[in-house]
């Protein structure tokens, strides 16, 4: 299919004598349609990828420096009659030598002077068209200009030069710039998908190109054009992706890079009742329409990291489900737990401690109790029925695994650190749809990219009882005395977990003062709609832990969404007294 774009535009020129035309040969050859590309659409129809018609210009340098014998014969034709005007004579005369020189002089002049234009209209340097023309050995195929708007185009056309090819082609343009570039991806010179959704969905956004037989004479003139074959476009794809969603989540992402003065953040949204990406940003970002070098992994998908202590309602979550936890134990600690020669350390000595007030202070000893009741394999189970160490199967280029250690591998200090998100790998991607199986009342759902109203892939993890007493105990992490009151949202009830995970070092060590600061939540907590996860790279301004950094960007994010969404506040006596107000007239 490429191969009937570029050179093969004007392909495999076949000379044909014909003894009528004496010495004209003519130019018979196949040339290309280029098809439009299909356009990418948010859930609600706003255009996130379109093609639009420009023009590429290109000369055949051999064609041009030789004398356009149409053109020249026009030109002799004019200086006769003008000549015979001028003289008022009857007829017209035969040309002098001296007279068919001053012609041919006046034909350079004017090429000369087109070539010029063809500069000038395109930013070239003077003189650069021209070395191409009176080259020894002059390229039969150059690219003056890739992409250009066909108001030059038409411009360049007009000027009908012999050897000079004006051709149709399709740009990509990305409305949403910076805000969808890593979803998005682009599109290479040859229109072909590069990354992200353009790369993923090359099949089916790709048309089929359509062709036509141009036959043209000695000069390049366009004599017939026959067996037109029209191109085919390319199909739409409408993605789940909300492009206010999208906009709300770059822009407050960016906001927290910038305020922490960290690496890189991700930000993940998903339906928590259909498993629909709503949103994915990155920071930094770049924009695809100049393609600036920049880095276009996707890290929301594309890339891992250690989960921390997001990780500790599915720990408790399991426990319950299998019977190795009830909901009226209690765990005791000091501080530190020996496990053989390793120890496990909490932040503070909580003491005795519920199942609730485990996960509202994120305590690392309790979780390690409660993996230690389970069997290793049963443990090691929850985790993959969640996902976690396999991709999620978007059809998104590059999609992570994660990893998960085997289950026999598990010794006793294995399953304490997984318990408390040490000792595997997940993308924010994996992270938020494991938490769908919580925000859907025990149902793991697949990700989409593409808008659907139903997963018919949903699986059961958990119980639905199960699924809503973790919830209700993951609503007390966003209390004054949770880790994460700044994730809270006026009007709404709010599940989550925070997450301060060290950043590794290679060879099982970590490095000092390096973190990832993690937020993985959801609301409404009563019957959760969203599920969003926040990960913010190495920040540096001071702040690092997950309910400080990351849980504010949750907050912004989500208060956001759910008024896009017209969900309904289910804590009516959090939200502004006006706002409250307005909700009850």
């Amino acid at each position: 299919m490429v191969a009937l774009v570029g050179r093969a535009v004007y392909l495999q020129l076949v000379y044909q004598y014909d003894s009528k035309l004496e010495n004209v040969y003519e130019h018979v050859g196949t040339q290309a349609i280029m098809a439009s590309r299909g356009m990418i659409r948010d859930r609600n129809g706003a255009p996130l990828a379109v093609s639009t018609p420009v023009h590429s210009i290109i000369i055949n340098a051999y064609e041009v420096k030789k004398t356009d014998e149409a053109r020249l014969k026009q030109m002799e034709k004019a200086f006769r009659k003008q000549k015979k005007d001028q003289l008022h004579l009857e007829k017209e005369m035969k040309m002098t030598e001296d007279e068919k020189l001053q012609v041919l002089n006046s034909y350079n002049k004017e090429k000369d002077q087109k070539l010029a234009q063809i500069e000038t209209l395109l930013g070239l340097k003077a003189g650069k068209v021209a070395d191409l023309v009176k080259a020894d050995k002059p390229r039969q195929f150059v690219y003056l200009a890739r992409r250009i708007a066909p108001s030059i185009g038409d411009q360049i056309k007009a000027l009908k030069l012999a050897g000079l090819f004006v051709e149709p082609e399709y740009k990509r343009f990305y409305p949403t710039r910076e805000v969808a570039a890593h979803l998005l991806g682009f599109t290479d010179a040859k229109d072909v998908g590069q990354e992200g959704v353009e790369a993923g969905y090359e099949k089916v956004l790709q048309g089929i190109p359509g062709s036509k037989r141009v036959i043209r004479d000695g000069q390049g003139h366009v004599v017939a054009v026959t067996d037109m074959k029209e191109a085919v476009k390319g199909k739409d794809v409408e993605l789940s992706i909300d492009e206010r969603i999208q906009y709300l989540a770059y822009r407050e992402l960016e906001r927290a890079v910038a305020e922490n003065k960290a690496k890189t953040g991700v930000l993940v949204i998903l339906d928590a009742k259909t498993g629909e990406l709503l949103a994915a940003a990155n920071q930094p970002s770049f924009n695809p329409n100049t393609k600036q070098k920049s880095s276009y992994r996707n890290r929301a998908i594309n890339d891992v990291f250690e989960p921390g202590s997001t990780i500790k309602p599915f720990v408790v979550a399991a426990g319950l489900e299998g019977g190795y936890v009830h909901p009226n134990d209690m765990f005791y600690t000091t501080g530190s737990f020996a496990i053989g020669r390793r120890t496990v350390k909490d932040v503070h000595n909580y003491g005795t401690m519920d199942l609730t007030k485990v996960i509202k202070k994120s305590s690392n000893i309790a979780v390690s109790q409660m993996a230690l009741r389970m069997p290793p394999k049963y443990f090691w189970g929850v985790y993959r029925k969640l996902g976690l160490g396999s991709s999620a199967k978007i059809g998104f280029p590059g999609e992570a695994n994660g990893s998960l250690i085997d289950y026999h591998r598990l010794n006793d200090f294995a399953r304490a650190t997984l318990s408390f998100g040490y000792g595997l790998s997940t993308s924010a991607l994996q992270l938020a749809r494991a938490y769908t199986a919580l925000a859907d009342d025990g149902v793991l759902h697949s990700v989409t990219l593409l808008k659907r109203d139903e997963d018919d892939e949903a699986q059961r993890v958990f119980s639905v009882k199960t699924a809503r007493s973790v919830r209700a105990m993951m609503e007390q992490v966003i209390t004054k005395d949770g880790t994460a009151y700044e994730a809270r949202v006026d009007g709404y009830t709010v599940a989550g977990k925070t997450g301060t995970v060290k950043k590794s070092g290679g060879r099982g060590g970590y490095i000092d003062k390096k973190y990832f600061s993690v937020f993985a939540g959801m609301a409404p907590a009563k019957d959760p709609r969203l599920v969003m996860v926040v990960m913010i790279d190495e920040p540096s301004a001071g702040q690092y832990y997950g309910g400080l950094v990351s849980a504010p960007v949750f907050s912004r994010v989500m208060t956001g969404a759910l008024r896009i969404l017209d969900i309904a506040p289910d804590k009516l006596d959090t939200m502004p007294i006006l706002l409250t107000q307005q909700q009850l007239q």
